[in-house]
Parts: C-alpha cells; structure tokens; sequence
C-alpha cells in the first residue's frame, strides 16, 4: 500500500446473506492495493476477515472503468480473499450500493455500478432489499458440456456465466459435496482456464432450490450472488422454463446457508438478484499494522 495509506486506513465490513466483505473507500484510486494487503486484510484471524475486499472508487479514476465512467460514477474493484482481482460478485455488489447510500453518494433507488463484467444496474428499496440487474447469462450450445468431482464422485454440470465461470451440479444431498476446503475438480480442464465457481444443488420444491458454493480465489462461503443467478437459470432450463420460450418471467427462490435469495429471469435474457445488505461496523486500520506486515 502507498505511503498515504500508513496514516490510516479507513474501512468499513459488511455482508449480503453472509457473504462478507471489507470496504475500501478510495475514491480517487491513490491506494496500491496489492494482492498480498488484500490476503491480510481478509484474514480471518489476524486481519479484520472477509471473503473478499470491495474498493471504492470513482471510475474516472480507474483505468479498467474510465470507459464506463458516463454510466456509472462508481467502479467496483473486487478481490478474492486470496487476492486474485475478479469480474463480478453479486452480493459485493449490493453491499458496495448500500456503502453508497449509507456515506450520502447515493439515496434510495436507482443507481448504476461499473464492475469488471460492465455496468450493473441497483435499485435501493426503501423497506431494506436490494435489486440488482445482474445482465444476461451465458451458456454454451448442447447440453452438459462438463463434470464436476469430489473425492470420488463425479457429477454433470451445466456451465453458465454470470459474467464470471460458475459450473452448476444437481445433487441428491447437500452434504455429497463434502466439506469443500479444497477446490473441486473439473474436466475437461479446457472448460475453465482461469478456474471456476462451482454450485451444488438440491431441489426443495417449486421453483425453490438450495445450494453450496465453493468460490474460486476464497473457498466455500456462506451465499455468491452470481452463483444464486447461476443455479436460477440451471434450474430453470432443466425444468423446461426458458423465459424468451414461455414468454413470461420466471422466478426462483434460491436458499443458501447465509440466507435466501430472489432470483428473476426475464424474457430478454435479463437476470435481477434481490436480496439483503448490511454494514455492521466501520473503523481505521493500524498504520503500524500496515506498515510492519503485521
């Protein structure tokens, strides 16, 4: 980190179902963010712990969001807990609006966020919830085009993007995916160069799922927001309800050990996430703790 920040550095924590973060404001993108501080700063024991860290900053003054600045003042820099940068993070994004909203640089309603997979569009609720418009999936021609594994166990999975790589496994039980400290494996290795996001699913009834995660660049965490948008439209074409078929929107409720997700597919392709988003606390890091190592 740059020398500015060794006078103190202010942040914030805060979740989406669990999913927790640390918030970085630096608006004028002065801060050298480096991946090692990121691995600190969500250490869970000797730093403030989180699944990954939101910067704050105005897109104007970040070279990877600067085209988007028209659209969008703000720029989401997202990092994995394990520093790694990543394109998306649905439940870091309606945390980083209600950061927004909380320090006055947004009020309720609707506000644009620039990220690594483009502007998303989040509409503030005045009775708490948060929606955001999460773009449109992607998934490959034919059918299953890849296999998940743990241990010895091997399951189909269907590859969707969510502006990020997620691979989706309908299992029996929950528990069949183990304690997933370790990432699962995949074949074929092509089918995720730079790794992947990979969601095991139960079915709990009528347009109602429940799911674990394991995420790439932090392990298994308690919700992913990309991933719920992901399992949605898994889900949905499984059970032969593609919304540019039928015409209609379709709507899930996706469970997930940190809470419960909404998740609607439109007709145009359109996917919208509504959920929670908390800031629990808010403090200044110890200059000397940044400057040591810890």
């Amino acid at each position: 980190m740059t020398s500015a920040a060794r006078q103190g550095l202010p942040f914030l924590k805060g979740h989406g179902t669990e999913n927790d973060f640390v918030i970085i404001p630096d608006f004028d993108g002065a801060l050298d963010l480096t991946s090692d501080a990121v691995v600190r700063l969500c250490d869970r024991r000797a730093g403030i712990g989180g699944d990954g860290v939101l910067r704050v900053v105005r897109s104007a003054r970040h070279p990877e969001a600067a085209a988007m600045a028209a659209e969008a003042e703000w720029f989401m820099d997202y990092r994995n807990s394990d520093g790694s940068v990543a394109e998306m993070c649905g439940n870091g994004v309606r945390v980083f609006a209600r950061y927004l909203q909380r320090s006055g640089l947004t009020e309720a309603g609707d506000v644009a966020v620039a990220t690594r997979a483009g502007v998303r569009r989040v509409h503030i609720d005045k009775d708490g919830d948060i929606t955001v418009d999460m773009g449109r999936a992607a998934l490959p021609a034919g059918e299953v085009e890849v296999e998940v594994a743990v241990g010895e166990r091997r399951w189909p999975a269907r590859n969707v993007s969510m502006g990020n790589p997620h691979a989706v496994a309908f299992v029996d039980d929950l528990a069949d995916a183990g304690k997933l400290l370790d990432p699962p494996a995949w074949a074929p290795a092509a089918a995720y160069p730079d790794g992947v996001n990979v969601e095991f699913v139960v079915d709990r009834g009528e347009r109602h799922v429940a799911m674990r995660v394991h995420e790439r660049g932090s392990g298994e965490t308690r919700s992913c927001g990309t991933g719920a948008c992901a399992v949605m439209v898994a889900a949905a074409r499984r059970d032969g309800r593609d919304p540019a078929v039928t015409g209609r929107p379709e709507t899930y409720r996706v469970d997930l050990p940190g809470g419960t997700l909404v998740i609607t597919e439109r007709p145009d392709g359109t996917v919208e996430m509504t959920g929670p988003a908390v800031i629990v606390a808010e403090g200044v890091i110890d200059p000397a703790w940044l400057g040591d190592g810890g």
